[in-house]
């Protein structure tokens, strides 16, 4: 059945975030400062809220499917943020960003990241809707990237090398020794520089193009539908800031969270190979003809696979770290 929501719903729905992420912007610029553990796990809440309310509002618009479809993509995208918890973490740590300006640049980020997945979204519809057989390298990919976040060869939180494009801004750009506050231009020894600040959200915006292309391929394989898809990377994101400041050094000690990502991907992976066989044109591949024993695994099934992922990975983690006494 073709999934629909009423427009209004829709262009509200865009009006409303929309002004939140403004509102959020504002607050962070007028009062730069540290988050409490409350003031953090409030916004969490808030955001956390928001996405069910959301949810329930597109079930009573277009029933439990579309529900479903938006609240598992929302809790994929979420996960895969926390992924990209651990690269921030690292970036702001290595340029030395200070603390009570580290609001704003994940602002910003955030900002940056919503842009660019705003255009894959985009380009990923374009080409489901032209070519089904997508679908088939979405899979593959996705499968690739889980076996290299579940087995990385190596550390790979270690450290993070600076981007080349942060490089090569480096060597053609005058850039001054220390931070003035947020600002991304000062004035040293009398001259006109471009601060740290800059290089950082460089740094940011190439992380948060590399995350895209894990993510919307994933989110993919739950909906077909931008809208949906393009939401649940809002929701996901707006939290993203605050779950940052609340978990703080709880991070490096989610050391199985890695598998529980890897897991996530590899499964939505196999899902987009099998929707690619049901929907088969590839001459080469059966013919040319659907694959109609392909297994179908229902949004729900997925919604149960993603949840279930996360809290083991979660939770022996945490095991993990209370026998070993770290």
């Amino acid at each position: 059945m073709e999934l629909a929501l009423p427009w209004q719903f829709e262009v509200g729905s865009m009006i409303v975030l929309t002004l939140i992420l403004i509102a959020d912007l504002l607050l962070i610029i007028k009062r730069p400062h540290i988050p409490s553990m409350r003031e953090a796990t409030l916004w969490v809440v808030f955001y956390v809220s928001l996405a069910l309310i959301f949810a329930g509002l597109m079930w009573y618009f277009a029933g439990k499917e579309y529900a479903g479809q938006f609240v598992a993509g929302w809790l994929t995208e979420y996960s895969l943020s926390i992924d990209n918890l651990f690269v921030f973490v690292l970036l702001l740590s290595q340029f030395r960003v200070p603390r009570q300006y580290q609001q704003e640049v994940l602002m910003i980020g955030i900002i940056l990241a919503l842009v660019l997945r705003g255009i894959f979204i985009l380009l990923g519809a374009a080409l489901i809707q032209h070519f089904s057989w997508i679908f088939y390298l979405f899979g593959a990919f996705l499968v690739y990237t889980a076996y290299k976040q579940a087995f990385p060869g190596g550390d790979e939180f270690e450290g993070v090398q600076e981007p080349a494009i942060v490089r090569l801004a480096r060597k053609h750009m005058e850039i001054s020794p220390d931070y003035d506050g947020a600002k991304i231009r000062t004035v040293f020894n009398g001259r006109k520089m471009w601060t740290p600040m800059l290089m950082v959200f460089i740094a940011i915006g190439f992380t948060d193009l590399l995350f895209a292309i894990d993510s919307i391929p994933a989110i993919f394989g739950i909906t077909q539908s931008p809208f949906i898809v393009f939401t649940a990377n809002i929701f996901a994101l707006m939290g993203l800031r605050q779950l940052y400041f609340l978990l703080g050094g709880l991070l490096d000690r989610l050391k199985y969270l890695h598998y529980g990502i890897a897991f996530i991907l590899a499964f939505i992976g196999v899902k987009l190979v099998f929707h690619a066989m049901y929907q088969n044109e590839l001459p080469f591949i059966n013919g040319g003809e659907p694959i109609t024993w392909a297994p179908h695994i229902s949004t729900w099934a997925s919604l149960v696979v993603i949840v279930t992922s996360m809290v083991i990975a979660t939770v022996a983690s945490l095991l993990s770290k209370d026998k070993s006494g770290h």
